[in-house]
């Protein structure tokens, strides 16, 4: 991603200023802002190389990249006015001082201390499963004993044995690595986190077993040892999940109250050594048996749902998934797959859970095929990397974040594939496997009934990419706001080659997909001339406008009665500063806004506060009524027209109550901006004072004709 890319996220999301802290993970960059009333979904998503957006509770505020999230992450912090407004390592500190949450947004605060104990090490289980899958693909074809099973694991020869260590490393430490990312997150010293959790995964500790005495409890048996006196309930930790968890929650909360109660200039000594000196035996008593009996109940939960009825389970599990990954409550679930696979020695859940990615996976190809027919550049784009990412890694964020969540029609047609698949499953008995592996092409051969799983996940991918290529994934509405675009880019570059529009597959609809992603923002990316109905609009070509040399001038008239001012009057960051693009502002005395020429109507939203048009000349405009009008759910607004009509220059708009907008405690100040400014060689307010409608308010500048 360009360096101006980068700093286009930065403003979308209100500038530096407005960042309190920046983290990534494996696909998103994750902010923490000071007010998320400053962002612009639309906007956000309009950035090149964005895939999405996701808004959440205590003014969290995520946007999709996918796998170079890293790069973008690394140009943003490098970005000068990020250098300026704080150094890397003070935001890293800051976001490090930070302990649990308060009870206001709990339950996001919760999904999201899952998702970071987990995310960072989401390459090292990645890695670890295609061994596995190695494993089970040379177990199936006799070249080796069935590795997961104990006793003939114990047969394998030294070479074999020393691959298996490959994937045990990770699954055998990961309650070292867990407590790492969760102690780091809840402001904790990480190396203290993992130290505490280190105490019980020494051999010296698991030595303790001899010293143990079996204790009859609520009917099961249980090992214990003194230690002083005091009873030590005993258990093997290799794969827990749970107990490193609670441990780093609490040790965060403790890490708090020492840095209060110590003096600053001796914290460095003694809140660690504090800490561990209450957290050590605190988890070797309490919380590590604690946490190993809520794993086991949660397991116990879901274990006996799926023995009750496989079926149900097997058609449930995929069908709820859509639902649990967007709030993060899949999370707690994979702990459960590890438990299951520690306790039992195999996991039930992965199985159906694949019907879902694949279903994800096939919308995703769906998608990509309409974009190809459609001539969608960016959408092939967005498409194409999602696709690779999930039938390679199993990994669904950039599908889901990217493209599902952002058209709500594919939902119904992928909840279908989940379906299908789940019941192929149901009716073939379950699915089952002996590890922890990430549901891609690559891994098909770690699950038990490899045929049966293989026909489930194929049926699940191609009847939710089958019904999104039938049904499409944009609405009527929607897809009109987008040919319209298309086509208009096409034209210009037909202008440009002196040829026909482009029919064939690289027709284009690149930059007419970004352009529908910010009509939608602030509401709508509007682009029209607005002009007075007399005089002629001038056609421009994307040629012409690459050389920026001065040619003739295009005045745009004010699509509503009232004062003109400066744009960078307007009371919102994202208009003043010219992220959105140059132009002006009315002051409106007037109620309604027209159109002053002859177009298309690209976005028209039901809340009335804002419109585009592409008018046939291509200058595209963005007309918006108030700032945070949208608030106003479209109370004292009349639209008059819907996305894809067809207008004639004075057709009214929308109709607008400035009573209402005043009394709501919102500016009625409305932005006219020329959303594509860098087209052309400049772009200038003519108007200013009172303006009637089609008065001159915008010069554009057009680019004048190549030799």
């Amino acid at each position: 991603m360009a360096t101006n890319s980068a700093a286009d996220i930065v403003d979308s999301v209100g500038g530096p200023g407005n960042i309190e802290s920046l983290t990534h993970c494996a696909t998103r960059l994750r902010f923490q802002l000071r007010d998320s009333s400053h962002v612009d979904q639309e906007v956000v998503e309009s950035v090149p190389g964005v895939l999405g957006a996701v808004p959440q509770q205590g003014n969290r505020y995520q946007v999709v990249i996918g796998g170079a999230v890293e790069s973008v992450y690394n140009d943003i912090m490098a970005l000068p006015e990020m250098k300026a407004r704080d150094s890397a390592a003070a935001i890293k500190a800051a976001e490090r001082s930070k302990g649990p949450r308060g009870k206001s947004a709990w339950l996001d605060s919760l999904f999201e201390y899952l998702s970071d104990s987990f995310r960072p090490i989401l390459g090292a289980l990645l890695g670890a499963s295609l061994f596995i899958t190695f494993m089970s693909l040379m177990s199936t074809l006799d070249v080796i004993p069935n590795w997961s099973n104990p006793d003939e694991a114990s047969q394998l020869s030294p070479s074999w044995q020393f691959v298996n260590l490959c994937w045990q490393c990770v699954f055998v430490f990961l309650p070292l690595m867990i407590a790492y990312n969760a102690s780091k997150k809840v402001g904790a010293d990480p190396w203290v986190g993992f130290s505490v959790m280190a105490v019980l995964m020494l051999p010296q500790f698991a030595d303790l077993e001899q010293y143990t005495h079996k204790v009859t409890v609520a009917g099961q048996e249980i090992q214990i040892v003194d230690v002083f006196g005091i009873p030590l309930t005993f258990f093997d930790y290799s794969s827990q999940v749970f107990p490193p968890l609670i441990m780093a929650a609490v040790l965060g909360y403790l890490t708090r109250y020492l840095k209060k109660l110590i003096p600053d200039n001796v914290q460095l000594i003694f809140v660690p050594f504090l800490a561990m000196l209450i957290m050590i035996p605190l988890t070797a008593f309490l919380i590590g048996p604690f946490g190993v009996y809520v794993g086991a109940g949660l397991a116990d939960i879901l274990k006996s749902i799926n023995d009750f009825s496989p079926f149900i389970f097997a058609i449930v599990v995929p069908l709820a998934y859509p639902f649990m990954v967007p709030l993060g409550l899949h999370w707690p679930i994979n702990a459960i797959m590890l438990l299951n696979i520690q306790q039992l020695g195999y996991d039930y859940i992965q199985g159906p859970m694949g019907a879902w990615n694949f279903a994800c996976f096939g919308a995703t190809a769906g998608v990509l095929v309409l974009a190809w027919r459609q001539r969608d550049r960016q959408m092939k784009q967005t498409a194409t990397g999602a696709l690779a990412a999930g039938l390679l890694g199993g990994i669904s964020e950039p599908s889901l974040y990217g493209i599902h969540l952002r058209f709500k029609r594919i939902y119904p047609r992928l909840l279908v594939g989940c379906f299908v698949g789940g019941l192929i499953i149901g009716i073939g008995g379950g699915v089952t496997t002996n590890a922890f592996v990430f549901t891609s092409l690559l891994t098909i051969p770690a699950f038990d009934s490899v045929v049966l799983y293989g026909i489930a996940v194929a049926a699940a991918f191609f009847t939710a990419m089958i019904l999104v290529m039938i049904s499409g994934f944009r609405t009527p509405e929607q897809q009109a706001e987008f040919e319209a675009i298309r086509d208009a880019e096409e034209q210009e570059r037909a202008e440009a080659k002196g040829t026909s529009p482009v029919s064939g597959p690289d027709g284009g609809g690149g930059g007419g997909a970004g352009l529908a992603a910010g009509a939608a923002a602030g509401a709508a990316a509007t682009t029209a001339v607005i002009d007075r109905p007399d005089r002629a609009t001038a056609t421009l070509s994307k040629a012409d406008a690459d050389t920026k040399v001065a040619g003739p001038v295009t005045e745009i008239g004010a699509p509503l009665e009232g004062e003109a001012v400066p744009i960078s009057d307007v009371p919102d960051p994202v208009f003043a500063k010219g992220t959105m693009g140059s132009g002006a502002a009315i002051k409106p005395s007037g109620d309604t806004v027209y159109a002053p020429a002859d177009g298309m109507v690209v976005a028209a939203q039901p809340t009335g506060h804002a419109f585009g048009l592409v008018l046939d000349g291509g200058i595209e405009l963005l007309i918006h009524v108030g700032i945070d009008t949208v608030q106003m759910k479209g109370d004292g607004f009349d639209v008059k027209v819907k996305a894809g009509q067809k207008v004639t220059a004075g057709t009214p708009l929308v109709t607008f109550d400035k009573a209402k907008i005043a009394a709501a405690g919102y500016s009625d100040i409305t932005p006219v901006v020329i959303m594509n400014t860098k087209k052309f060689p400049s772009v200038t307010q003519i108007g200013t004072g009172q303006v009637s409608v089609g008065d001159p308010l915008i010069a554009v500048e057009k680019p004048a004709p190549k030799e």
